[in-house]
């Protein structure tokens, strides 16, 4: 889960493990070209750093007997800055020919070939390629494994200073301003701290859209260039963050905001919405499951309310 944007270069990279012959040797339970069964392996890729690189990963890479990378040529510079050798064939593997090539991976793997899949930054499968070959491969019952890796999503949660009990991770937003005002529209009342992933250029103009949405004092947090030379990461109110962004940002952004406060309910207007409902026609339980749904009254309490008051007129 990430963006992607080149990794930075660590010349103090691990090398590759090795054992007393200067041979690479697999790490317990990395992949390894060797192995009787074939599988598909997710592999998390650094977000930033190189040196963020795991163990796990650099074998994988170097084992692996097909690679199908998001963007061949930034798996090939990740390598050289890993000093990590492609040992096998190298495809890609995007968001324009996922669909298509899904099933060439699944039928190599099945046929007994280690298949790693990586994006430019972060988890494949979370807003990046990836969802459909893990789909693809539980139907056909191939196996899957994953070397877990840095994730934007959940660094950037780290450290905007909310709440991160609870979270909902959203992704990208709709590019049409429409589309993006609908959704924002339904995540106002989401209480749990939301994580968005945005392009530096429409960043000014999506919290805009969140201040106009959540109201201008909604806490939220703007991580850019996470893990880079130049990260940063902006707190403040959905407003003040907006002006700040007006112009522009530079490099990868990431937008995470605070939930909203529950909802405080007065037991009356609850109870007088769900009598108006029913004075409307509407069904009594079916009243008292609308309005708790929205109101977040309790639904026992509501409907007992609601008979006495019925009782009463």
């Amino acid at each position: 889960m990430g963006h992607t944007d080149k990794v930075r270069e660590n010349h103090h990279a691990t090398p590759t493990p090795q054992d007393p012959a200067g041979e690479p040797v697999a790490e317990p339970g990395a992949g390894s070209a060797g192995a009787a069964a074939g599988r598909i392996i997710l592999g998390g890729t650094p977000i930033g750093d190189a040196g963020d690189a795991s163990p796990r990963l650099r074998e994988a890479i170097a084992r692996a007997d097909l690679i199908a990378a998001e963007d061949t040529r930034r798996l090939r510079d990740l390598a050289a800055r890993l000093r990590v050798p492609i040992t096998g064939a190298v495809t890609s593997y995007h968001e324009h020919n996922e669909a298509a090539r899904t099933h060439e991976l699944i039928e190599r793997a099945a046929a007994g070939a280690q298949v790693l899949v990586v994006s430019d930054a972060g988890m494949p499968g979370v807003s990046d390629p990836g969802y459909r070959v893990v789909q693809a491969a539980a139907k056909a019952e191939v196996p899957v494994t994953a070397v877990p890796g840095p994730s934007a999503a959940v660094t950037a949660l780290a450290l905007s200073g909310l709440p991160s009990d609870r979270f909902t991770f959203e992704g990208f937003l709709p590019r049409k301003a429409g589309e993006r005002t609908r959704l924002l529209a339904a995540l106002a009342a989401e209480e749990r701290t939301m994580v968005f992933f945005e392009s530096p250029r429409r960043a000014g103009a999506t919290l805009a859209a969140m201040a106009e949405a959540f109201g201008a004092d909604r806490r939220a947090a703007v991580c850019r260039e996470l893990t880079k030379t130049h990260e940063e990461v902006r707190r403040g109110t959905v407003g003040e963050l907006a002006q700040w962004a007006g112009d522009g940002l530079l490099g990868e952004v990431t937008v995470v905001v605070a939930g909203a406060d529950p909802l405080s309910v007065d037991p009356a207007d609850a109870l007088e919405a769900v009598l108006a409902r029913v004075e409307r026609g509407q069904r009594l339980k079916d009243a008292v499951n609308d309005v708790a749904a929205l109101t977040g009254a309790g639904k026992r309490d509501l409907y007992q309310a609601a008979l006495q008051a019925r009782r009463e007129t």
